[in-house]
Order: C-alpha cells, then structure tokens, then sequence
C-alpha cells in the first residue's frame, strides 16, 4: 500500500465484543494483557501490541485494538499463524454473544 510506505503509520485492528457476563474473568484471561491472544500474537514479528478497553456504559462490552508495525507484518502473522488464530478464535467463541470487527487503522 503506497500510504502506509510513505507515512511508516502502524496497522490497527479493532474488534467489539458483548461478552457472557458469567464468563468475564475468563474473556479477561483471554483477551487482557498476558492473555492467550497476546501470546499468540508476540510469536510474529511486527507484533506492537494489544489494548483491552472495558465500556463505562454496557461492562459487558470490550473493543480490542491490535497493533502492527504494518498491514504486511498483519498479514504475514496471519499467513503463518492462520490454522493457529482459528483454534484460539474458536476455543473462545463461547465467552461472547457478539464479536464484530470494527475494521483497520492506521495509527497515526
């Protein structure tokens, strides 16, 4: 992408999730800071990092934001760590009653 070359900006990812309040601690342990995303993720170079943010108005609401150091290192965690995303994405698809992506930034 001739953009993201020329600004050096960072490759966000943003998912919303409303999770299953019984099963918070465990979403917590997923998805927060040392979670098994995270651990999946730091495996793949350009990995910047993730930030977990809790809703002041629904608690049962989360936005995750992932950060890359480019839509290419994104791409290339994907490609090599594929089979491994879609294990961990469905090993934690009961702690949610909704997960939408809320699309890819670039973190200026």
């Amino acid at each position: 992408m001739q953009h993201e070359k020329a600004t050096a900006a960072r490759y966000v990812y943003v998912w919303a999730f409303q999770i299953v309040p019984e099963s918070r601690a465990e979403f917590l342990r997923a998805y927060g800071s040392g979670g098994a995303w995270e651990a999946l993720f730091q495996q793949a170079e350009g990995f910047v990092g993730t930030l977990l943010l809790q809703d002041q108005a629904d608690p049962n609401r989360y936005l995750t934001i992932d950060r890359w150091a480019s839509a290419a290192a994104h791409a290339a965690f994907r490609a090599k760590f594929g089979a491994d995303y879609e294990t961990l994405d469905r090993a934690c698809e009961h702690l949610t009653t909704q997960e939408l992506s809320l699309g890819e930034y670039w973190e200026r």
